[in-house]
């Protein structure tokens, strides 16, 4: 078992750092932010993953993680810090990942590794993290290994995943390489895959989720075209996908998260080749658009109306609001020139026009107005089913009815059973 420093203890730092230690290893747990540490340090975890809680305080009551402000000096070393996207020059901000190399520099020692998970543009661990690290005296390769080894893990399904899934692992040399196969080898029970450098492994973890973005471009797109014709979109997806040699996603409101509606535009911040990548991203951008078209040309219009988004978490059964569609869905009907919309922030004052209200069981940012669904759905002409948590599934459609005004119902993840709303009387719209 060797001492380990995990930086950033996040979505991915928080569950690698309980993990590690309960493997058996003495972790240190940094972070920046003191109220985290702080809450971390009281045993309090502070987002919603089911099993994270019991699992952090069985590191910490083990002994072996220890939560703190300061870097320590470790064996191994983790960045699992963000790397925050400029939506406007479509790049990577990576001056997390520099700060994170700045505070292992002092501590660093001959025979450490140093091992980047943040999920960054091809090139930033050779080319941004070990330039820095090499500020110490020392050499990557030589003297410490220097290693890219990404994170593959799902919301709602951490602590399994960090597990259970493969791991690829790339090093800026074959020595690098073998360190960190033997750290994760600690705990990984899926494979180990090994690249012939760390620029490799950034590039696959970027593919992987580019593929998926992709995929779900060409279902959204499909699931358009469908309604051209008066077809289910998902019906005819899934006929196509019984052929052995045919996989396409599900459509949906857009794609949500950190990685997704980020990853692909990694791929060419330092290339001028991206194409059917770019297209394929504003394609899925471009869902929350015709969600918006959809509900307005199925009312006549939107002057007035109030509309209820059941869900602002991107994905289901989780409170992750990073990138969500069903906010973006809220945004969007908010700014649309004609009509006053009402905020969606707390503090926003609320004007006549569309009237948006907001439903989501597992999210308490407090910075948004959330309703009970309630609340929420009095008085709707529309409600627009953004997010498939499993709570939405069990909404009674006579009860809804009784308290809505027009009857239409969006649902954008196909999680109702339609012709049980359709009997009840709803118009129901799947995506």
């Amino acid at each position: 078992m060797s001492s380990v420093c995990v930086h950033g203890l996040g979505y991915i730092g928080l569950p690698t750092a309980a993990m590690l230690a309960n493997y058996g290893h003495t972790v240190i747990g940094y972070d920046v932010d003191e109220e985290l540490v702080n809450d971390l340090q009281a045993g309090q975890i502070t987002f919603d993953e089911p099993g994270l809680q019991a699992f952090v305080t069985e590191a910490l009551e083990s002994g072996n993680l220890e939560v703190s402000d300061e870097v320590g000096p470790a064996k191994y070393h983790i960045i699992a810090v963000p790397t925050p996207f400029d939506e406007e020059a479509k790049v990577a901000d990576i001056s997390y990942i520099e700060a994170a190399g700045e505070a292992i520099t002092p501590h660093l020692r001959p025979g450490d590794s140093v091992i980047l998970e943040s999920t960054v543009p091809p090139g930033t661990t050779v080319n941004t993290l070990q330039p820095v690290l090499e500020e110490s005296g020392l050499a990557a390769g030589n003297d410490f290994a220097l290693i890219h080894c990404p994170e593959t893990v799902l919301p709602g399904n951490i602590i399994t995943e960090l597990r259970e899934n493969d791991r690829i692992i790339g090093g800026v040399n074959g020595v690098s390489t073998e360190a960190a196969v033997r750290l994760y080898e600690s705990f990984v029970e899926g494979d180990i895959h090994t690249t012939a450098n760390a620029t490799t492994a950034e590039f696959v973890k970027l593919i992987q989720n580019t593929y998926r973005d992709t995929n779900i471009a060409l279902a959204n797109e499909l699931a358009q075209l469908a309604r051209d014709y008066d077809i289910d979109s998902r019906e005819a997806i899934h006929l196509a996908n019984q052929h052995p040699r045919v996989e396409i996603h599900q459509p949906g409101p857009g794609v949500g998260g950190h990685c997704l509606p980020i990853d692909p535009w990694f791929l060419g911040q330092n290339s001028d080749n991206l194409d059917l990548i770019s297209t394929a991203r504003e394609i899925n951008d471009g869902m929350v658009d015709y969600i918006v078209d959809l509900v307005g040309s199925t009312l006549g219009t939107l002057a007035g109306k109030q509309i209820a988004i059941l869900g602002v978490a991107y994905k289901g059964n989780v409170d992750d609001i990073r990138n969500s569609p069903g906010l973006e869905i809220a945004r969007q009907l908010q700014s649309l020139p004609s009509d006053t919309a009402t905020p969606i922030s707390a503090d926003g004052g609320q004007e006549a026009g569309i009237q948006i209200k907001l439903h989501d069981p597992h999210v308490q940012d407090q910075t948004l107005d959330l309703d009970s669904l309630a609340d929420a759905t009095d008085d709707a002409d529309a409600v627009i089913i953004a997010t498939d948590h499993e709570e939405y599934t069990e909404i009674d459609p006579p009860k809804l009815k009784s308290r809505m005004g027009s009857k239409l119902v969006v649902d954008t993840k196909a999680i109702l059973e339609q012709s049980t709303w359709e009997d009840a009387g709803f118009t129901v719209i799947r995506i």
